[in-house]
């Protein structure tokens, strides 16, 4: 997610039951425990569970899309609601005097998987970014004049091929990796921090103090869920017609500070985005907001006249807001490419020491252990049979490396109908070189977990965007960086998903199946969600609520890679060059101070998401963080119980009032009342 690095490399905070933290009574039964065979893992009322919060957090993922662009990560939520749903449902039933099969972890992990998949299309199908940045509303905000803005790399979003393209194109990457599945999980023993994280939660919901430490966090979710709804309900009758009405127009620091974007707007979504994100990505966030709306931009302003146009628009890319563009995206690809470079290198060092190393058979090692500690040697026989169970229901390396090339030859068939500039031998080439920049994306993820697909995304916009030229470059461009995001990002998910099904004594099997089963879910309900919001709002507004931030900064990055920097305001080169370095600078120092430093060092790839967007979220999202910080304080333990279930709670409540607030708007059934702030008549 460009600006999903900082925000994923971070779970909602839960009680993880740590491997080390197991009593040996618990150890036994789950070496003793009955695993259902795959089959037995999918079942009807999981995919019916996953349908629906596949979908809600589908409208949630493009809310965020819309807005601010950063996503948090809900797979512990997945994982929460599916044992939830899932255990109300069985619990019903059996009052009823019903006999239910009884919910396995396997049958959660299926949930959560098929969830996560469904909703990532969301975010790697680029409807907050590179599928509206070819759209008719985003094209004329640059400037029908602005040099490689043509009117015929035009294409404005319709549901028929935005889901074809997403049934084109989503695919690929879930068979890309499949035959390194135990080389990734098995013999690497990669960590893939998220996906262990899920596991030891979703490990612990079934255990007795798990499954009631679960219902409180669930009871606590839906306390703030409906608090959330009720607020944001309460709030979209004061919002009037037009923009500058309402909460979300609230000069709470006054109406200067208002003037450069600096108020609290009373979003339960950012407060919760604030809870979850880390301390560090939300003081980044606010850092950004006072250097670039606090001091930069009214200072780029003195210079109206001199080193641009002063009767120019807010909206125009040769004045103010060319530097708030471009600036934003020479930090995001200087914070991008060293993190790139970093994992490339990282990981050939890896795999280096690895191919140095002798592998002992771990029977030995089981052999070995039991003599010195019996307790050892039931944690390795753990371990034997989750090896045992990954490797039980194998899928055929034939039938992985077919499936792909049976899809790619369908993709290159298909895309150059879709997108007529993109060549059939250019999409055959990003096939051919897609799966080893999968590989480096997925064992970097493994490592840090940093998924940097938007940068691998953004890389195939220049290249292919300059390999056309101006004539069809801008959508060649942005259509070949959506076809290397999306197999780098669903790549990486799936061996995550691995990683999260091995601990849990899943079927790898059963995990590829509700991997294929959730992205065929996504693929028609990421665009219905988008396309509720396209009809609803004034999507790319800059002046609106939801101004598809990314959409505007990946169709200016097709046009530098067609262009070049020629048409560049005055001095906005040497800004650029300026803040590149810096974030090269910034990542170089948090990777050689010591801890107790580098943990104070901002993000640059944070820092500039409100160069462009405003300081009103990075507020919002600083007061989540302090109420973290202060809770953590006070009741540390509660904190880590709870905070993530205030957090998804917030963000859900808000989400679903999406809905209402959607078709309201498609019937042109406007708030009431106007609540408008300005200053006292002298």
């Amino acid at each position: 997610m460009g600006t999903e690095n900082a925000a994923s490399e971070v779970e909602i905070s839960e009680p993880l039951l740590l491997e080390s933290q197991k009593t040996s009574r618990e150890v036994e039964f789950e070496v003793a425990e009955e695993i259902p065979p795959w089959k037995n893992q999918i079942t009807i009322r999981g995919l019916v569970v996953s349908l629906v919060l596949g979908t809600l957090f589908c409208i949630i993922t493009n809310k965020l899309n819309l807005t601010v662009g950063i996503i948090p990560s809900l797979n512990v939520a997945a994982g929460l609601l599916g044992f939830f749903f899932v255990k109300s449902w069985t619990g019903f039933l059996s009052k009823l005097g019903f006999s239910v099969t009884p919910f396995t972890r396997q049958e959660n992990t299926v949930i959560q998987t098929c969830v996560v998949a469904c909703y990532g299309l969301a975010f790697s199908g680029g409807f907050g970014s590179y599928m509206i940045a070819m759209d008719e509303r985003t094209y004329k905000l640059i400037g029908i004049d602005y040099p490689g803005n043509r009117a015929e790399d035009v294409k404005n979003p319709a549901l028929g091929w935005m889901i074809g393209f997403m049934f084109v194109v989503s695919f690929l990457g879930l068979f890309s990796l499949v035959p390194l599945r135990k080389v990734m999980v098995m013999d690497y023993k990669l960590t893939y921090p998220s996906g262990t994280a899920t596991a030891m939660l979703i490990n612990s919901f079934h255990t007795s103090s798990g499954a009631e430490l679960a219902g409180k966090q669930v009871h606590c979710l839906g306390k703030y869920l409906s608090i959330s709804f009720c607020w944001s309900c309460f709030k979209w009758f004061f919002g009037g017609i037009g923009d500058s009405c309402g909460f979300d127009n609230f000069p709470s620091l006054g109406l200067e500070a208002f003037k450069q974007t600096f108020y609290f707007d009373f979003s339960p979504t950012y407060v919760g985005c604030g809870l979850i994100c880390p301390h560090i990505v939300n003081c980044s966030l606010l850092l950004g907001a006072i250097i670039s709306w606090g001091f930069l931009w009214p200072f780029i302003s003195k210079h109206a006249g001199d080193w641009y146009p002063a009767d120019l628009g807010a909206n125009d890319f040769k004045g103010l807001y060319g530097y708030k563009v471009f600036i934003a995206i020479s930090l995001i690809l200087g914070d991008g490419l060293y993190n790139l470079i970093k994992i490339i290198a990282v990981t050939l060092k890896e795999m280096c020491n690895k191919s140095t190393k002798e592998n002992l058979p771990i029977v030995s090692e089981i052999q070995g252990w039991y003599i010195v500690d019996n307790e050892t040697s039931r944690l390795l026989m753990e371990e034997r049979r989750k090896d045992e169970v990954f490797l039980k229901d194998s899928i055929p390396s034939w039938f992985a490396a077919s499936g792909y090339v049976g899809l790619a030859a369908i993709s290159t068939a298909t895309m150059p109908m879709i997108f007529p500039p993109l060549k059939w031998y250019l999409v055959l080439g990003a096939y051919i070189i897609a799966p080893a920049l999968a590989f480096c994306n997925s064992y970097g993820t493994g490592l840090t977990d940093w998924n940097l697909a938007s940068t691998y995304g953004k890389i195939g916009l220049f290249i292919f965007a300059s390999l056309v030229g101006r004539n069809g470059g801008v959508i060649a461009g942005l259509a070949a960086s959506g076809v290397m995001m999306s197999i780098v990002s669903t790549a990486a998910d799936l061996m995550q998903d691995f990683k999260t099904g091995y601990l849990t004594l899943s079927s790898a099997k059963s995990m590829f199946v509700s991997q294929l089963i959730g992205t065929a879910m996504g693929c028609v309900i990421a665009p219905l969600t988008f396309w509720l919001f396209w009809s609803a709002f004034e999507v790319g507004d800059p002046n609106g609520p939801y101004k598809a931030p990314y959409a505007v900064i990946m169709r200016e990055m097709a046009i530098l890679g067609v262009e070049g920097f020629s048409e560049l305001p005055k001095h906005c080169l040497a800004f650029c060059c300026g803040f590149f370095v810096v974030a090269v600078l910034l990542n170089l120092a948090r990777d050689v101070s010591p801890t107790k430093i580098s943990r104070f060092i901002p993000v640059p790839m944070a820092m500039a998401i409100p160069f462009y967007i405003g300081a009103y979220f990075a507020i919002d999202m600083f007061v989540g963080t302090v109420i973290l910080f202060i809770w953590e304080r006070v009741n540390k333990k509660g904190a880590e119980d709870y905070a993530g279930a205030v957090a998804s709670g917030l963000i859900c409540g808000d989400g679903i009032w999406t809905i209402p607030s959607a078709i309201l708007s498609i019937f042109r059934i406007e708030p009431p009342i106007c609540m408008y702030f300005g200053p006292s008549s002298s």
